[in-house]
């Protein structure tokens, strides 16, 4: 056990502990303000505060772990071997960051509640994030950052055992709509049939034309496929279907069509499933509980995970109303044009509500990558590449990466050319030394 002493134990310092020594480093922490009961420690401990007490472990604490809500704080990044680092502390600390003053920066979003330009959907962008200005948003840094916490405490304390952690993989299956063709109904059948003929789209007219009088496949119908790489492999996918009402951004399948219906069934025999919320659900909190009832009626389950429309987050309101509802964990922490790490960790962590300043039960699972973000690289070798430099970033820090691909996107629509192997890729990596 690691004992920390510090002169107050707030709880953003008991916050981000926990996550850096026991959900990263696997090892039990325990706090304290009495000096006696420090020194009488016979094992692995370090203090966390202002001044050094001795010659212990030490790293200085920065104010912002003492604070309450928000507050006009300077960062400046700095290199760091082959990472970065901020909220410099000299030269006479065992690190020389306070990696957990950094870490909890990140992980709060803190940055998220200060003034931001949002885009069109209302979402917080990469471009506009500490992370993407100074280049370390590829790297878990969090994770790099207790990596090398690790090796600092391992000096001094040589004998102390390390528990090891494995690298892990979170295939995400977004369903936005299941179907291209099918089950749209007549009205948007036959306004879908207009659009092709004013756009002169024949090619599109003539394949809903035969998926409709079921001569051909429908092309976001790739449902049996994906259930086959799921037998195959050692991790469960998790499945997000659309289930909300049709709107301006919401273009899914009626929930109440019972060969839709059929098809989430069938899928959570083999997989996991959440609800994917619609644009609305996101800051209205009845329409969510509406879509979280439809989906247990569904899954005859209660319902476990959510993941918010066009990966909008409002904080810390969205996150909120999910609590509200009792739903345990959310994959929408991330970029759906940029790849790379939002809060700055590939381990999941729980949501810190910096308005009461507790930690939440709720539990963020933010994905590193999605299936958008790789058509910025136009050759398949490109993809493969940045894929593969991805999963070596996870892979150093033995984390889990957490992948968001589409049903469509293992359609045979052109677009999507190659991405049936880049999956491949990804399930494959788990049984790669």
């Amino acid at each position: 056990m690691l004992l920390v002493y510090t002169h107050q134990i707030s709880p953003r310092v008991r916050y981000v502990f926990k996550h850096i020594c026991s959900r990263i480093l696997g090892v039990e922490i325990d706090f304290t303000t009495k000096i006696e009961k420090f020194i009488a420690h016979g094992s692995l401990k370090m203090s966390y505060t202002k001044q050094q007490l001795g010659n212990e472990f030490f790293i200085k604490s920065h104010d912002m772990m003492f604070e309450q809500g928000l507050s006009d704080i300077e960062v400046h990044v700095q290199d760091w071997d082959n990472t970065k680092g901020f909220f410099s502390i000299g030269d006479k600390g065992g690190l020389p960051f306070d990696i957990f003053a950094s870490s909890f920066y990140l992980l709060s979003r803190y940055e998220e509640y200060l003034p931001h330009v949002k885009d069109e959907y209302g979402r917080f962008t990469a471009t506009q994030s500490l992370a993407y200005k100074h280049d370390f948003l590829h790297q878990p840094v969090v994770d790099i950052w207790a990596y090398k916490f690790k090796e600092a405490l391992q000096k001094q304390f040589p004998d102390f055992e390390f528990p090891t952690r494995n690298y892990c993989i979170k295939p995400i299956i977004d369903v936005p709509s299941a179907y291209d063709y099918k089950l749209k109904g007549i009205m948007r059948t036959i306004g879908g049939t207009i659009k092709d003929l004013f756009q002169l789209r024949f090619r599109s007219l003539y394949l809903r034309f035969m998926v409709l009088l079921g001569f051909k496949h429908d092309p976001y119908d790739t449902f049996k496929y994906i259930i086959n790489r799921q037998k195959s492999s050692e991790f469960k996918f998790l499945f997000f279907f659309l289930i909300g009402d049709y709107s301006t951004y919401d273009k899914g399948i009626n929930p109440n069509k019972k060969s839709f219906v059929s098809l989430i069934k069938h899928v959570a025999d083999y997989c996991n499933v959440g609800l994917k919320t619609s644009f609305f659900a996101i800051d209205n909190i009845d329409v969510l509980k509406k879509e979280k009832n439809r989906m247990e009626d569904i899954l005859n389950n209660p319902l476990q995970s959510s993941r918010q429309s066009f990966s909008k987050l409002n904080l810390p309101e969205s996150y909120r109303n999910l609590i509200d509802l009792e739903i345990k964990e959310d994959y929408t922490m991330g970029y759906v044009n940029h790849i790379g790490f939002r809060a700055g960790s590939c381990t999941p962590f729980f949501f810190y509500d910096l308005d009461y300043e507790i930690q939440t039960p709720l539990k963020i699972c933010s994905y590193q990558l999605m299936d958008y973000a790789l058509l910025k690289n136009k050759s398949l070798l490109d993809k493969k590449k940045v894929l593969n430099e991805t999963i070596r970033e996870i892979k150093q820090v033995n984390g889990e990466f957490v992948a968001v691909f589409h049903n469509y996107t293992f359609s045979e629509l052109e677009r999507w050319d190659g991405f049936k192997e880049l999956f491949n890729i990804i399930l494959d990596s788990a049984n790669e030394s």
